[in-house]
């Protein structure tokens, strides 16, 4: 049984579609709020928080979408979920700059672990490459850069935490630059139950996003549209919107450390879906599956990490920036390589 076979009829998929995307939107509002009184309350600062409770959380329909394809034999749509999944992230953050007046959100959020975390993200990005470009080899079943991958990912985030509590550099304050503040009340809340109320409502997030993708793969077997081309544009899409939720509702709360966070924390754990995917492609390793238009894809979002990394230290103050246009346009550039390529 492949994942193109085990769908739902196309009425049942536009009818659950609906429901799924707002009860995202609804979770992913309440997600975005424990997880700042979380980031207050526990001490590990908001950018911190946003890496890893929110952008692992808000990832995990995505990570599922890729293991089913990896393991009902659809490579691409496994890898393409991840790359995708990036690259419409980093094009959220240029979408609420749009429509968030005042103040640039890469120049507000100044905060070291979210470059940090940037570099993490083309770093692991890089050691993809590498694997596609590497004979095809494999330990019990995994090629080593899917478990480099893994380890490196792991490190990634221990050497985040030690440099939002003990920076090497701090960026310069200026009038648009928005501080964490902890919230009083966070500090007298429970632990136990901010913990319990963010695990719940995970748990709802993420089955909200599998009905959205379990949609997406429905409306992909209508269509016979390539593995590549659903994977980037349909399912990568529909389990994002909890990533685009959660920002906004950072953004609205005035937590643009938290919300940058969450979006660059999102695509970093995004990486290990292809880990998981090789572990569970069963024809050998993953990257020798791959295809041209796949490798194109990866490229994509590499460049798209590097402009935001670029934002996020040069900070415009107003409006989108030029980090912002130039995201917007690769992005929209990429949809089209993507669609005549695949």
């Amino acid at each position: 049984m492949t994942v193109i076979t085990a769908t739902w009829p196309l009425w049942i998929a536009l009818l659950a579609l609906v429901p799924a995307a707002a009860a995202i939107a609804y979770l992913g509002t309440g997600l975005a709020n424990v997880a700042d009184k979380l980031a207050d309350r526990t001490g590990i600062g908001e950018a911190a928080a946003g890496a890893i409770l929110l952008g692992a959380t808000t990832s995990i329909a995505g990570l599922i979408v890729s293991i089913v394809a990896a393991s009902s034999d659809e490579p691409s749509l496994a890898v393409s979920n991840s790359l995708g999944g990036i690259a419409v992230q980093t094009s959220f953050i240029a979408w609420i700059d749009l429509v968030h007046r005042g103040v640039n959100i890469e120049h507000a959020a100044a905060s070291l672990t979210n470059i940090f975390t940037a570099f993490l993200l083309m770093l692991l990005l890089g050691l993809i490459l590498i694997g596609f470009s590497t004979p095809e080899v494999a330990i019990f079943g995994v090629h080593p850069v899917s478990l480099l991958v893994a380890g490196v990912y792991g490190y990634g985030m221990v050497l985040s935490q030690r440099v939002t509590n003990e920076p090497m550099w701090r960026a310069v304050s200026t009038r648009s630059t928005v501080n964490e503040e902890p919230d009083p009340s966070a500090q007298g809340a429970s632990l136990p139950r901010l913990l319990g109320r963010f695990a719940l409502l995970g748990v709802g997030v993420a089955l909200a996003g599998f009905v959205v993708s379990r949609s997406g793969l429905s409306l992909m077997a209508e269509t016979g549209l390539g593995g590549t081309v659903v994977g980037t544009l349909v399912t990568s899409v529909s389990t994002s919107i909890p990533e685009l939720v959660t920002a906004y509702a950072a953004v609205r709360a005035r937590s643009m450390t938290l919300a940058v966070g969450g979006i660059i924390g999102g695509n970093t754990f995004d990486v290990l879906f292809i880990s998981a995917s090789d572990a569970f492609y069963r024809q050998g390793s993953i990257y020798g599956a791959l295809t041209e238009v796949d490798v194109f894809t990866l490229g994509w979002t590499i460049l798209l990490t590097a402009i935001l990394g670029a934002g996020l230290i040069s900070r415009e103050q107003r409006g989108i920036g030029y980090e912002g246009v130039a995201i917007l346009a690769v992005y929209l550039a990429g949809v089209v390589g993507v669609t005549l390529l695949g």
